[in-house]
């Protein structure tokens, strides 16, 4: 069978490319090795400066409508401190990984994108007018683009990223939902601990979504400290050394199972090579602290859509360094505040003076504030 484009991954960068190539008159292939619906270790939240992709996606209205209410604070729990800005902006919304991918991947095979699922690519192989994918029940597939959109955590396949030694400043990353709980209502705060950092915010169903990540010596630490499983044991850490957090939490209850993985591996990677395009995390990934995840997989999807549909796309990589490089930095520069006890208390003085810093921190993390 042949294709304009086949797309490695169905989640929010796959699903997006796939809608808007699909869209477009191409005739798309996605493939994802995984069934949905399915939850996954994510902080949930979608940037305002996303909402022109996912309207071009057909998918803006019901995901307002299925999300959880506009967050119009940032702030920063850290030790004692609770702070929040004080101007009110409409900085974004969190919804489910479990109802985004469903919502995009239907909103992409509704388009005429031809869905293979659950399977995998098992070789993909340049030929000289396009590429010879193969996938592992059996079926070969024919495509002029390939564009691998899966994770960075994934440490098989075709376009696996590969593992570093095992080291005491690995990040794990863990998620959980919470029923109930006191976290003010459009905020969300910026969580810095020893040894990790994480966020807070109030997401589908009237749940509240905790996300983190912790590095592998103090995960260590907490476990001896605290016993029990890996989750539980960073939880306690959390609350103990994290005043907000306690607060926000003590009446909560716990929604399902933690969810965990990692180590992550933040950083920018090839976005073009030997003719594959990649977009999303795989492409590259910033630190979790500035919840952007999400929204920087599913915009570079839609400049990568954008750039293909207009036949420019040699100008993807140049174009995907300019619009997201900025935002990674930032974000390694705030994780390593956050985790560093010294700098996140001065840090937190600086903040103590100036609120709006909170604001000036969100924006150069690409969260471009619109009106309510």
């Amino acid at each position: 069978m042949q294709y304009d484009a086949l797309i490695i991954g169905a989640g929010p960068a796959g699903a997006s490319a796939a809608r808007l190539l699909a869209g477009a008159g191409w005739r798309v292939a996605l493939v994802e090795k995984a069934e949905f619906p399915r939850r996954k270790v994510c902080g949930e939240f979608i940037s305002a400066t996303t909402m022109p992709v996912l309207k071009d996606c057909g998918v803006a209205a019901p995901f307002i409508a299925q999300a959880g209410p506009l967050v119009t604070r940032v702030g920063a729990y850290a030790g004692a401190a609770m702070l929040a800005s004080s101007r009110e902006q409409a900085w974004g919304r969190a919804l489910g990984r479990e109802h985004l991918d469903l919502m995009l991947r239907d909103a992409a095979t509704a388009a005429g994108a031809e869905l293979f699922a659950p399977v995998e690519v098992t070789a993909v192989v340049r030929e000289a007018d396009g590429f010879a994918c193969t996938l592992d029940d059996g079926r070969n597939l024919a495509a002029r683009t390939v564009i691998a959109a899966y994770g960075s955590w994934n440490t098989k396949g075709v376009f696996a990223v590969p593992q570093k030694a095992p080291s005491a400043s690995d990040l794990f990353a863990f998620k959980a939902h919470f029923s109930g709980g006191a976290l003010p209502s459009g905020l969300m705060p910026l969580l810095a601990f020893p040894g990790g950092y994480g966020g807070l915010v109030h997401t589908d169903a009237g749940r509240i979504s905790l996300s983190c990540c912790i590095r592998r010596d103090m995960l260590a630490r907490a476990r001896a400290r605290h016993g029990g499983k890996a989750a539980e044991a960073v939880l306690a850490h959390i609350l103990e050394t994290t005043k907000g957090v306690e607060a926000a939490l003590a009446d909560a209850g716990l929604q399902g199972n933690f969810l965990s993985t990692g180590p992550i591996h933040p950083g920018i990677r090839a976005r073009h090579q030997d003719g594959v395009y990649f977009t999303g995390n795989i492409a590259g990934e910033a630190h979790p602290v500035i919840a952007e995840g999400i929204s920087m997989a599913i915009q570079s999807s839609g400049l990568l859509a954008k750039l293909l549909i207009a036949h420019r796309g040699e100008d993807y990589a140049r174009e995907w360094k300019r619009r997201f490089a900025p935002r990674i930095r930032a974000a390694s520069l705030f994780a390593h505040l956050a985790m560093a006890a010294p700098t996140r208390f001065a840090s937190l003085a600086v903040l103590r003076a100036m609120p709006g810093l909170l604001g000036l921190g969100a924006r150069l993390s690409g969260k471009a504030p619109i009106s309510a």
